[in-house]
């Protein structure tokens, strides 16, 4: 089984390297690795470049932003599931992908997810949340639960069958996405229980109240498009189911 790897990025030097090689570090052998570059100018492409003869695919011009640059790596991504790893994130070790794939081809689902952990922008080995997502269920989701979406891997056939990410939502279309995936048309999904991504902190949905006001909005405005039935309401619950991840595991710190 092959799964595609997709990273999209603009000017983050900082941490590109640490993104790359937890991917090539990864013990899977059937690893598709696609880099979508916004046409940083800060050094990003020469950190790119450096392993660019272990990169499938590389692709650096001016795009709208991180939704269409997803969709981008997915149009070019041949693998059997589709993945992502945003430029400031790392693998929480070295058979994440091993995992994936073998929850894919034991369980037979259309997509598969896991636990995430928040971690210090500056001191990486700093937990400051653990998303412990636990098992799917539709009716935990219609009252404000969710899915961690970095930690989501899909089958690339059904992204052919139900399309890709909805660049109308400027923040919110990873929720409009799974809502459309998952909700709406109802593709089996599995669940492992343990940590796969360690993301640093400071993803743009958080970034100031007027991104926290609009994200609410374009949540509520996903299940409109879907033709979802939703209470307002369910979109704060969002914030209250969060609350036992800032619970820290291990002292703290990343083992």
């Amino acid at each position: 089984m092959k799964i595609s790897i997709i990273t999209g990025v603009l000017n983050r030097a900082g941490t590109m390297e640490s993104c790359i090689k937890s991917v090539l570090s990864q013990t899977y052998k059937g690893i598709e690795y696609i880099i979508i570059d916004g046409g940083s100018t800060d050094g990003t492409l020469d950190i790119i470049n450096r392993y660019k003869d272990k990169i499938a695919v590389t692709v650096s011009s001016p795009d709208k932003g991180i939704y269409y640059a997803l969709n981008k790596g997915i149009g070019f991504s041949t693998g059997d599931a589709v993945g992502f790893l945003h430029s400031d994130d790392f693998y929480a070790h070295e058979k994440v992908v091993e995992r994936v794939a073998d929850v894919f081809e034991r369980e037979g689902v259309d997509s598969c997810y896991g636990d995430l952990q928040y971690v210090n922008r500056d001191d990486p080995g700093k937990i400051i949340r653990y998303w412990r997502a636990s098992g799917f269920s539709y009716e935990k989701f219609k009252y404000g639960w969710t899915l961690p979406h970095p930690t989501f891997f899909v089958r690339k056939s059904i992204y052919e069958r139900y399309g890709c990410f909805n660049t109308d939502f400027k923040i919110s279309a990873d929720y409009e996405l799974m809502l459309r995936f998952l909700l709406k048309n109802r593709i089996s999904i599995g669940y492992i229980p343990e940590i796969l991504i360690n993301m640093r902190r400071g993803g743009l949905s958080n970034k100031g109240l007027k991104n926290i006001i609009i994200k609410r909005l374009e949540d509520y405005n996903a299940w409109k498009v879907n033709g979802l039935k939703i209470n307002f309401g369910i979109v704060f619950l969002k914030n209250l189911v969060k609350a036992p991840q800032f619970i820290r595991r291990n002292n703290g710190r990343i083992n």
